[in-house]
């Protein structure tokens, strides 16, 4: 077997396929016409979102027996394709949903309680305890939309702090076990006062949250995004933001993100009035980027891949 590794990851994955006898090519600065010179012979890729593997790459992997992603998601993956060629492809969300929802709970707590502003004031000498006045999160409604691996984990994070639990998924029934109710996209805009977002990036969900989405809320809320930034349309979010229909929001991904996740392009104007907003906390894809997920999330992908493959 042999298997290119087109971006780096844990460690543990190459020497894992080592000892099974695979040959291991790493092509992290291959470009994407260098990789189709070369992925005739290859058996298995490792990716993470570095090259887009559509179709029209993966036509040169004749012999192309899996891909493996450490991670969630697959939206720079044909998946489709795979399935007609028969290619297996792995992920291994289960490595990086507690960090994902730690990243969350701890974003959305410093957003209630005003603790980038309040940190930054103090630091200046500005002594500002009325202003900084912060809001419980007891009480509270929280809405999520999507509940997977990333959803469910968010939810288990949120049970200690006695709020009301909702959460929609359009494609699960019979998820909620007593720790969230299930209710309708409907529902959920008329009765949250916090929205998290958990849902993967595909056609149907590119840009969910826009102004016809944010005009549809019943009351103000605080909008949370740690999925995949085109999930939320930025413009009008900026606009909700000073209306007062969104409180204030938790991004940790971003609408002008590069495919590759490594960089936000920030010539728009609407990406600079979003840095501006003192009611948004940001932080750059790093939402279940901690050194024991890169850990897991290997160890996951090595076990699924072993036991499909390992006797080969």
């Amino acid at each position: 077997m042999k298997i290119a590794f087109i971006d780096v990851v844990h460690d543990s994955i190459k020497t894992s396929f080592i000892k099974l006898g695979w040959e291991v090519l790493e092509w992290f600065d291959l470009s994407r016409d260098e990789l189709k010179e070369n992925l005739l012979e290859i058996d298995g890729i490792i990716l993470r979102s570095r090259i887009k593997m559509d179709a029209d790459l993966l036509q040169y992997a004749k012999k192309l027996r899996f891909i493996g992603r450490p991670g969630a998601g697959l939206e720079n993956i044909d998946c489709a394709y795979c399935q007609e060629k028969g290619i297996k492809v792995f992920r291994s969300p289960e490595g990086n949903r507690d960090a994902l929802a730690e990243h969350a709970m701890g974003m959305l707590l410093m957003l209630l309680n005003n603790l980038k502003r309040a940190d930054n004031e103090v630091r200046e000498g500005v002594w500002r305890r009325e202003e900084n006045r912060g809001h419980e999160l007891m009480g509270k409604t929280v809405g999520i939309i999507g509940y997977g691996y990333m959803g469910e984990a968010f939810a288990k994070r949120l049970t200690g702090f006695q709020v009301k639990l909702i959460a929609h998924d359009k494609y699960k029934k019979g998820f909620g076990k007593g720790v969230v109710k299930e209710v309708s996209l409907e529902e959920l805009k008329l009765s949250a006062d916090i929205i998290s977002l958990h849902v993967p990036l595909t056609d149907e969900t590119i840009g969910m949250v826009g102004e016809g989405f944010l005009s549809s809320l019943s009351g103000p809320v605080y909008l949370i995004n740690t999925a995949r930034g085109p999930l939320v349309q930025t413009k009008p979010l900026i606009d909700a933001l000073h209306s007062g229909k969104v409180l204030g929001a938790c991004l940790d991904v971003f609408e002008q993100e590069s495919s590759s996740f490594e960089k936000v392009h920030e010539m728009k104007k609407s990406m600079r009035e979003l840095r501006a907003c003192n009611s948004v906390l940001l932080s750059p894809h790093i939402a279940g980027w901690t050194h024991q997920s890169k850990e897991k999330m290997a160890k996951f992908l090595i076990e699924k891949i072993t036991a499909e493959f390992g006797n080969h």
